[in-house]
């Protein structure tokens, strides 16, 4: 059930003096009832995280509905062309060396200085890179065609011819200055840019795909193409910049009529592509412990993720109110009553059953005081009656079995080692020896055991080495030398993003902010529909249907590629090294994006879950071989038949996922999470049944549980069972019951200026060209320095005694001086 109108009923039983009203006759008892059952029904939902949907999702989200005419323009153009070249012969007839010399003649075509030709043929390659539809019968067939083109078309060079337009494009400054003068910006003013963006990420996005019937040349040139992407060689610097230069210029109003969500998508894709997916990532992540010599992985937590299931949600407002109405009518009608489950009986059963929903907004008193008192008359034939027994939270097949032990093996630092070492040499001994956790004279037997359980599970991390490995490289630069960094694609990436890193990062969460569901349209912000709007505007009531569910798709997708991009950022460069993951979450910090993902999840997350902004006759590429069936109202609003919409779903993980990544280890955010009173936000995303969705959010709550107080956990006592049951242990970590914790002081500033004083000392040293400076060794010797060859200019010799006279005679030299002391 919906949170927003869970509450509905509460707020109109109040009266003019705010006091409680009761409900009046059965109807409010049957419509309370059945908004319960509504409630308790939510489906566990079969979703599978992974880096991207199926590829056929994400080609059709490429296109929005207001281009499905363009496929047929596209068709045409190339139909136009072909038919003077082959002669009446099909495109897949055509044999493959036939077929390469006429992809030569459109590579030719494209140098036209005719912009409008140089269109056409841009047109003609795009119908070749989506599959040459018209001579298919299925989808199967179309995207078939589709990657043979496509690996043909990178093997022709089309996507280096197609990269030096896009420039072209991109420093298009009349376009430019014409967008910005017009009031509103149409499909027609990016025309251009869309064909070349739309071709380049169908080809990114089929060569990124694997399959098992890739041929050899196939194979090798996804690996050319991949090395090609991440490197520097696109006008000295990786792919993924000059897209990142897109997405500033747009947010800067500088290009307003720029296609965002096609540039989006393609940096998205390309991000992946270069640094690779989350289960490469863990890959890298074994292989980089192995080479810095640490012990492996306790397990591998993708594993781990997807073999978890879905607790029930917390119970709402309105359950709680018909549970209490009921042990009412129960007592009334000399009823047993039936005993609670106690804990021990719960932590084998349901994690939320009935927690408490109210979020900690409400206090307790406030529920009660409507149902307490005389009943009212009107209400006597109800109560009278026997109740008919509470419906049950779900089918009892489907009730959640927990494994007889934990999910996660539990972890300790070796900073808690010594901070526990320190507690009890402090409480037994009176005084302590520093970092030293070996030595354990005059320390009880219970402590020696403790030390050792926790040695057990110490886990040294990859970011651990990486921060003690730059501290003795700023302490000893001439004797460590110089560090032999590695040119992966991250550190290419990351090197290229630096001086604008702060930049590209409020670009993207502006662009976040103006696709949230939750934002409201302001004069001042940037307008993100320039590539979804039509020249004409809708002028009946089934286009208008239309267009809203292409609007609300577009920002879905949006939010979509710039959930999945940031997040893929943080991994690669927390892995790559911790102080690159470091300096792109200050930039997100500093940015407000902790409450602009709270303010996205401040919503109606179950609606949102389960939106059905999409109409799938119009998905590509199911619209370009089926004949398309008259849409009616009735057809839009039905929408699919899925339980969910996977793009949010993912969405909606990432963002949790990155607020994670945000606030573990760091006080200061973490209490910013509290100031936010984001924890009712997050409860109530816990009634999305998906264990991975389920699994962020408690981590979220663990870590802010020990700052809401002690009345917190006691009503919500199902939550902390549950994180107890899905979340990683840290063995001396007290989050369920510490309260001492809270007189720490919340110095934000001073901690992130500690960081920031650490991520530029990285910086300084590893990327700026005349770091040594001050340790650079001095030529003494008269005769070597006189006798170093100097670079003069080529006229020189001609001005040469007017130099002399100048700089030298002219200029008075006290020799006394240079004999005193300074």
């Amino acid at each position: 059930m919906q949170t927003e109108d869970m509450e509905v009923p509460i707020i109109n039983n109040l009266n003019d003096n705010g006091d409680r009203q009761r409900p009046k006759g059965k109807d409010v008892f049957k419509d309370q009832q059945k908004e319960s059952e509504s409630s308790m029904e939510s489906p566990n939902l079969e979703f599978e995280y992974g880096d991207t949907d199926t590829l056929t999702a994400e080609l059709s989200e490429l296109y929005s509905y207001t281009e499905e005419p363009e496929f047929a323009l596209n068709r045409d153009y190339f139909e136009e062309d072909f038919r003077s070249h082959a002669r009446g012969r099909r495109w897949i007839e055509l044999t493959v060396e036939e077929q390469r010399v006429y992809v030569m003649r459109l590579l030719d075509a494209l140098e036209v200085t005719d912009r409008d030709k140089r269109l056409k043929v841009a047109r003609a390659i795009l119908y070749l890179a989506q599959g040459v539809f018209d001579e298919c019968d299925t989808e199967v067939d179309v995207l078939h065609w589709s990657r043979h083109n496509i690996f043909l078309l990178y093997d022709m060079g089309i996507f280096t011819a197609l990269l030096e337009l896009l420039s072209m494009e991109i420093d298009n400054s009349q376009a430019c200055s014409s967008a910005v003068r017009k009031p509103a910006i149409s499909l027609a003013d990016s025309t251009e840019l869309r064909v070349l963006l739309s071709i380049m990420y169908l080809m990114v996005e089929t060569i990124r795909v694997q399959t098992e019937d890739d041929r050899p040349e196939w194979i090798a040139a996804r690996e050319t193409f991949k090395n090609e992407l991440a490197s520097p060689l696109y006008n000295g610097e990786p792919f993924a910049l000059l897209l990142f230069t897109m997405v500033t210029k747009f947010c800067s109003m500088n290009a307003p009529h720029f296609p965002m969500k096609k540039v989006l998508l393609l940096l998205w894709k390309t991000i992946l592509f270069t640094l690779g997916g989350f289960e490469e990532l863990q890959e890298m992540k074994v292989r980089h412990r192995e080479r810095l010599n640490l012990p492996p992985l306790p397990e591998d937590s993708i594993k781990v993720v997807r073999a978890m299931r879905a607790a029930s949600p917390p119970a709402s407002a309105m359950e709680l109110i018909e549970q209490q109405q009921q042990q009412k009518r129960g007592r009334r009608s000399r009823r047993p009553l039936v005993k609670q489950d106690s804990l021990d009986t719960y932590n084998e059963r349901d994690p939320f059953k009935n927690d408490d929903a109210r979020d900690e907004e409400e206090d307790p008193e406030d529920t009660d005081s409507g149902i307490e008192g005389e009943v009212d008359p009107l209400d006597r034939d109800v109560i009278i009656q026997p109740p008919p027994p509470p419906p049950p939270l779900r089918p009892p097949t489907e009730r959640v079995n927990f494994p007889k032990g934990l999910p996660w093996a539990p972890k300790v630092r070796e900073k808690d080692i010594e901070h526990f070492l320190e507690t009890s040499r402090n409480k037994f001994i009176g005084f302590t020896l520093g970092n030293d956790t070996e030595t354990l004279v005059g320390l009880p037997r219970p402590i020696h055991e403790s030390v050792k359980t926790l040695k057990q599970h110490k886990y040294m991390s990859i970011a651990e080495v990486q921060i003690k490995r730059e501290e003795e490289l700023q302490q000893c630069p001439l004797t460590l030398g110089e560090e032999e960094v590695e040119d992966t694609a991250a550190e290419m990436l990351y090197l290229g993003m630096l001086p604008n890193l702060s930049q590209y990062v409020i670009a993207l969460l502006k662009l976040l902010l103006a696709a949230a569901p939750t934002s409201k349209a302001k004069t001042d912000s940037i307008n993100i529909l320039a590539d979804v709007l039509p020249e004409e505007m809708p002028i009946t009531v089934l286009q208008s249907m239309k267009l809203g569910i292409d609007v609300n798709r577009h920002k879905e997708i949006i939010v979509k590629a710039i959930s999945a991009l940031l997040l893929l950022l943080l991994k690669h460069f927390k892995l790559n090294h911790i102080y690159q993951f470091e300096i792109v979450s200050q930039h997100l910090v500093f940015a407000n994006c902790i409450p602009l993902i709270l303010k996205f999840f401040n919503q109606n997350i179950m609606s949102y879950i389960s939106a059905k902004n999409s109409i799938c006759v119009l998905d590509f590429p199911h619209c370009v071989v089926h004949e398309m069936p008259e849409l009616t109202a009735e057809s839009l609003e039905a929408g699919d038949s899925s339980q969910f919409c996977w793009r949010n779903l993912f969405s909606c993980i990432n963002l949790l996922r990155i607020l994670n990544k945000l606030t573990k280890w760091k006080h200061s955010r973490t209490m910013m999470l509290v100031v936010f009173k984001s924890a009712p936000i997050l409860k109530r995303a816990l009634k999305v049944k998906q264990a991975m969705m389920q699994l962020y959010v408690l981590k979220l709550l663990k870590i802010q549980t020990k700052y809401l107080g002690r009345q917190w956990r006691k009503s919500n006592m199902k939550t902390m069972s549950a994180i107890y049951q899905k979340v990683r242990h840290r063995l001396n970590d007290d989050w369920a019951y510490g309260n001492d914790i809270d007189a720490r002081p919340w110095d934000f500033q001073a901690e992130e200026c500690a960081l920031r004083e650490s991520i530029e000392k990285f910086n300084s040293r590893r990327y700026e060209r005349n770091r040594n400076g001050d340790f650079a060794p001095v030529d003494n010797c008269l005769q070597s320095v006189l006798g170093q060859r100097v670079e003069l200019p080529e006229d020189f010799h001609y001005s040469y005694e007017m130099w002399l006279e100048r700089e030298v005679f002219s200029q008075p030299i006290q020799w006394e001086g240079l004999l005193q002391n300074p």
